[in-house]
């Protein structure tokens, strides 16, 4: 087919590009969800218990992402081999990727918990801090688990079976939702243990979708002739060290964005628990609400890494840019409904009046954001389709912490060395404006970057 941007052929492309791409919206969201889950139904417990789920999240949210895209290698790994149709290297990329996984799932569960001693530092309520660390404690347990469920993630989406990833989330999700509700209101005899049962909820859960993706992966017609566990590999070090090579970036850009909106978080401490939940609140339905132009990214990653694998550039140009108008399309109906309903969000997390009135107003500054966040996580994974990564972690390291975060901190803390400081700080809205900045500058840049990319793949063709 021929791929010229006319309106049948970008139909065409969008079909395609839904079918794998639903599948993996709702496992995203369902993965989502569990956080959800977590801060909404602590909310209902109490304030102080809210703030201290809150703050764990930060942390472990940051490092949770940032393995999420390190562990993204196999994803553009697989998809090129399966351009290619070099379906027998499919396996031992997989076993490769999954001793990676071991490696960084120790060392990210090690970070976690060294980053608790940060709560040490910040002008807080002792006993918030203490529950927040306890909180990083139990749910580093899972870590593991996660790194090497995603190596199976990629690897079933990249292989377009999409649908697995959506029903394992799904069972994950509902027994997070079960399991929270018995262990914070300590229910059928369980202890009431607030905000830490969300913790041991969600290190269960991630076992628990580890071994589902495996029975999955076993029994599954669809990976017979790629199945991974036919043979036992050591580990190959060249081979590790070449997906790090790919995905290490891809983990520090992941960090780039989670990390600033973290560190929002962690700022916002000294303005009191009102502030930290409604802050936390909004940062929690935005990352719901960018499941779905994450979700067509992943698909971007599939269908881009295909058509490079197969050396078809025009079929990667005109696929890319099919995906970044659908995220945009989604991204201005977000918007909309955000702003429009921006009180009811916030109830549906707090009965607190006053926290309500907050993550009302923050809500608003996450409605402005969502064309340039659906844009920049499009073009990013598009980029990754063609296995260039560290383009776009030098842009979001640039936007994020060169443009979000020092503007955010200006306005929100208002420090005297500065001669533009406002006259009194903004707290987290000053915080936000300078996200929607950054956000900003890494759409423009990555849409920039991905341009000259696709054209320069036409070029030798």
């Amino acid at each position: 087919m021929p791929h010229t941007f006319t309106l049948p052929n970008v139909r065409a492309e969008a079909a395609s590009l839904w079918r794998l791409a639903w599948p993996v919206l709702i496992g995203q969201l369902a993965t989502v969800g569990m956080a959800v889950a977590d801060v909404a139904m602590t909310g209902h417990a109490s304030a102080a218990e809210l703030a201290a789920v809150s703050l764990g999240a930060s942390i472990w949210s940051m490092v949770l992402v940032s393995v999420s895209g390190t562990m993204m290698a196999i994803n553009s790994v697989v998809a090129h081999e399966v351009g290619a149709g070099a379906y027998g290297k499919i396996p031992h990329s997989v076993r490769q990727s999954l001793w990676k996984a071991l490696g960084i799932g120790l060392i990210a569960m090690l970070l976690a918990n060294l980053a608790t001693l940060l709560f040490d530092h910040l002008n807080m309520d002792a006993a918030v801090a203490a529950r927040a660390s306890l909180f990083v404690h139990i749910i580093s347990f899972g870590m593991p688990a996660f790194a090497a469920y995603r190596t199976l993630y990629g690897y079933s989406t990249s292989i377009n079976q999409t649908k697995p990833v959506m029903v394992i989330a799904i069972i994950g999700l509902l027994f997070n939702i079960v399991m929270n509700w018995m262990l914070i209101f300590g229910k059928f005899g369980l202890p009431q243990m607030g905000g830490i049962g969300c913790a041991v909820s969600t290190a269960l859960c991630m076992w628990l979708m580890l071994g589902a993706m495996l029975v999955w992966v076993r029994i599954a017609p669809a990976y017979k002739n790629t199945y991974p566990f036919h043979e036992w590999d050591g580990p190959c070090w060249a081979e590790i060290k070449s997906m790090l090579r790919l995905g290490l970036p891809i983990g520090v850009t992941y960090f780039a964005e989670v990390s600033a909106f973290g560190a929002v978080s962690l700022l916002v401490a000294r303005f009191g628990v009102n502030e930290v939940s409604a802050n936390q609140i909004a940062l929690n339905f935005s990352s719901l609400v960018f499941m779905v132009p994450v979700s067509f990214g992943i698909g971007l990653i599939t269908r881009v890494g295909q058509a490079i694998g197969e050396g078809n550039p025009e079929r990667a140009r005109f696929t890319a840019w099919v995906g970044v108008a659908m995220s945009l399309g989604f991204a201005v109906l977000s918007a909309t409904l955000i702003a429009l309903f921006r009180h009811e969000i916030a109830r549906a997390y707090t009965s607190d009046a006053a926290v309500q009135e907050l993550t009302a107003h923050l809500l608003l500054f996450a409605a402005i954001f969502q064309l340039s966040d659906a844009t920049q996580v499009a073009t990013s994974c598009a980029i990754r389709g063609y296995k260039v990564t560290r383009p776009p972690m030098k842009i979001q390291l640039l936007a994020f912490w060169g443009f979000a975060l020092p503007i955010g901190y200006i306005l929100g803390l208002a420090p005297s060395w500065f001669p533009l400081s406002p006259a009194a700080p903004m707290a987290s809205a000053g915080f936000w404006i300078g996200l929607v900045l950054g956000l900003t500058v890494a759409a423009l840049l990555l849409s920039w970057y991905l341009n000259r990319l696709s054209l320069q793949r036409l070029r030798p063709a």
